[in-house]
């Protein structure tokens, strides 16, 4: 119980990372969406073969095999390029409110399609949470264009399917590689696609990729795989409610972003519904 705690508490805290440093990377304008993406992914990869090789030589021939599929793979693309083009576009609000209410109505619909029974207190507490959500984004949410919408919707439909595929795998930093090794043939395109923004990519802008990459993407989704078997379909869509929570205070420790009175009642609301969810066992 306490491994499948901290396991789901370092996976958010990457999350919370990645959307940092997407946003300091692409609103600062040191690197292109498609740009960022290819590195992030590449660095992804080399990072993870890293560890692979190195779990390799120290465990038992009768390991587990899991080679991740190309469903994940072209999940964890569609999310990254999705997120980071629509990033551009959206100003943080906005962009963390179409994200995880896609992600939350495609894993939740999935667990009740699944037939995963919700107690009362549960649909209360998943209700407050998202309602928390909602006021801690919506002041600096703005109307969306269409299209930058639409492909961040894609995105946290995405991360859903990426996330429930996550829930049947048997080795957590193999499946993870394997998928961004996958993920992988769409770069080339990427790289097409970005050609004429090269000259404007910046050292920090490179950066920042790697570093969303190769820790918290590439460790990042590994510790997440490491945890999501021992979570609910509907627990693993709750908790990633958290998430702009910690990215926030990430941005108060390392931006110097203020906190505020709406940030304190919006993150007790959060945090207090998902524990109540988290700890309800039984159905009514």
């Amino acid at each position: 119980m306490f491994a499948t705690i901290l396991y789901t508490f370092l996976a958010l805290s990457a999350f919370a990372a990645n959307s940092l440093l997407c946003r300091m990377a692409l609103h600062g304008g040191d690197i292109d969406p498609w740009s960022f993406t290819a590195i992030r992914l590449f660095s992804g990869a080399i990072m993870l073969l890293l560890l692979f090789s190195w779990q390799v030589k120290r465990v038992a021939s009768d390991e587990p095999v899991d080679k991740g599929n190309n469903i994940s793979a072209v999940s964890l693309f569609i999310y990254a390029v999705c997120f980071s083009v629509a990033y551009v576009e959206l100003d943080t609000g906005t962009g963390a409110l179409i994200l995880f209410s896609a992600v939350q109505l495609t894993m939740i619909g999935y667990s009740i399609f699944n037939k995963e029974r919700l107690s009362l207190l549960q649909w209360v507490a998943l209700i407050v949470a998202f309602a928390g959500f909602i006021y801690l984004m919506l002041p600096s949410a703005a109307v969306p264009s269409l299209l930058p919408a639409i492909l961040m919707t894609l995105s946290g439909a995405a991360w859903g399917v990426y996330s429930i595929r996550g829930k049947q795998c048997r080795a957590p930093l193999q499946a993870t590689t394997f998928n961004f090794l996958r993920s992988l043939i769409f770069v080339p395109a990427l790289i097409f696609a970005a050609f004429f923004q090269w000259p404007s990519i910046s050292f920090s802008g490179i950066a920042l990729a790697v570093a969303s990459g190769a820790l918290a993407s590439g460790v990042g989704y590994s510790i997440w795989y490491l945890a999501l078997p021992k979570l609910k379909s509907s627990q693993a869509a709750v908790v990633q409610l958290t998430v702009p929570v910690l990215a926030i205070v990430a941005g108060m420790v390392f931006l110097n972003e203020q906190i505020t009175l709406q940030l304190m009642v919006a993150s007790a609301l959060i945090l207090g519904a998902v524990l109540v969810f988290l700890l309800t066992k039984k159905h009514v």
